[in-house]
């Protein structure tokens, strides 16, 4: 490569690989502290950040320690692998791969996302239309279980049901202490092209096509999102990796990425201010908190221009209320948080953008093409308890706001409408944020059954929290 990636990287240094002693240590704390915990009491992760929107009730007692368990014990740029730890975040993931020139295959758009996480609760990003989702490229993974047991599981040995199965889990089935991942190289630059669509048939065509031939008027896509503005406007972003020289955009600064996404026609980035360029806004939402505007952001130190900051911002108003209370004095009706992201085949995106329009009123939203890279017959289910179908392209629609709707905010009315429609439709909705199901439609859609199975194996006592509780209980 001509420009090295070190220099690229946004912050003072590289992430030191923590080292296999080191690795083990802290597991050997988390299953003390598991083995700590009397039967009947809650388990919790003790971390300090989430990038969960689902209230929980109060837990006081301690969580599982998780410290020593946030780093990268190894890369080897050779095989093109990593061994990450559960909690280890993408941002120090990424400054652990990317000096070699390598990445995830797959890096979710917030800095803060675990790798963990990302993979018993899903991930989705630009390259998702080619990589699928993160689980995709996970080898091997160790896994703490409700029997207090670290096990490896892999696609093909005795713990294969539980390999297949963690993907959607939240939890619910132990919790990831080490993956093996697979990596790609990357480019130090992206060079990205924002091309317009004034329809969603050209715009389904167009997703359709870049995903069957990897190309768009001839040239290479290595990723592609985009933003629907308004009917009739959407933008579909093609990002190419490149060594071309010249100045780059820096969106962590006073320029906002996705506005940029409709006012120009192409653009550079180095290959770490691509992989979080949503994440210095959140997408579009730290307009809640002023922080785009240009008077404010010029305040704002750029080192909390950060989704993670956001969050908590977003958690303090829930637990003050504020939100609802300043509705209140103003005389504004009840809003209700809608926060989602669904998955909704292709040649029903339009259909779902129409509804939504007429039933929700929230724009803009983002758009992600996502196919599953697993190997299988077309028709299969290759992950049960996320059924994306192989074979098929779907498009994840991502919306994050809140919406007036009265005294029956708190019953979620246009929550339960897009869980609907959206099965209406043949698609998923991912399980980070409210969801209301009744207990035989989630067990219809997310396995149930299957999932029960896999954790009677290995949570036999049913210390863990099952899914259905975590997600739609909120306990």
């Amino acid at each position: 490569m001509s420009v090295p990636f070190v220099g690229l990287l946004g912050r003072d240094e590289a992430s030191v690989p923590t080292g296999w002693a080191a690795h083990e240590a802290a597991v050997d704390r988390l299953r003390a502290s598991y083995a700590a915990i009397p039967p009947g009491e809650p388990v919790r992760l003790a971390k300090r950040t989430s990038n969960l929107f689902r209230p929980r009730s109060a837990v006081t007692a301690p969580g599982l320690d998780v410290s020593g368990l946030g780093g990268v014990v190894a890369v080897d740029p050779v095989a093109r692998t990593a061994d990450v730890q559960g909690m280890c975040t993408y941002e120090d993931l990424v400054d652990a791969t990317l000096p070699y020139g390598l990445v995830p295959l797959v890096v979710p758009q917030l800095r803060t996302i675990t790798l963990g996480g990302a993979v018993t609760g899903l991930g989705i990003e630009s390259t998702s239309f080619r990589s699928g989702l993160p689980h995709e490229s996970v080898l091997e993974l160790d896994v703490l279980t409700g029997s207090g047991e670290v096990v490896t599981a892999t696609p093909d040995n005795e713990h294969a049901d539980l390999f297949r199965t963690f993907p959607n889990s939240y939890g619910s089935l132990g919790y990831a202490t080490r993956l093996r991942i697979e990596l790609e190289p990357v480019a130090p630059r992206v060079r990205l092209r924002h091309v317009p669509f004034g329809d969603t048939d050209a715009l389904q065509g167009a997703i359709t096509e870049i995903t069957r031939s990897g190309t768009w008027e001839g040239e290479r896509v290595d990723g592609l999102d985009g933003v629907s503005f308004e009917p009739g406007r959407h933008v579909l972003t093609l990002a190419t990796y490149t060594d071309e020289p010249g100045p780059t955009s820096d969106y962590a600064g006073q320029q906002v990425f996705w506005r940029s996404v409709e006012e120009l026609d192409t653009d550079l980035l180095t290959a770490y201010d691509y992989l979080w360029r949503w994440d210095t806004d959140w997408f579009w939402c730290s307009r809640a908190f002023g922080a785009q505007h240009p008077v404010v952001r010029r305040v704002w130190p750029r080192r909390l221009r950060r989704s993670d900051t956001y969050h908590r911002l977003v958690g303090l108003d829930q637990r003050l209320q504020l939100m609802h209370r300043l509705d209140a004095r103003a005389g504004r009706p009840r809003r209700e948080r809608v926060v989602q992201d669904v998955e909704v085949p292709v040649e029903r995106l339009g259909e779902f953008l129409d509804w939504f329009d007429a039933e929700v009123g929230m724009r803009p939203v983002w758009l992600c093409p996502l196919r599953l890279r697993a190997p299988g017959a077309e028709g299969e289910h290759p992950w049960p308890t996320y059924p994306l179908t192989a074979g098929r392209t779907y498009v994840n629609v991502g919306f994050w706001g809140a919406v007036p709707v009265g005294p029956d905010a708190d019953d979620g009315p246009l929550n339960r409408a897009i869980e609907a429609r959206v099965a209406e439709l043949d698609g998923h909705k991912s399980l980070y944020s409210e969801a209301f199901y009744d207990r035989e439609t989630f067990d219809r859609l997310y396995a149930g059954d299957h999932l029960a199975a896999v954790k009677q194996r290995y949570d036999p006592y049913d210390r863990l929290t099952s899914l259905y509780d975590k997600v739609v209980r909120r306990r």
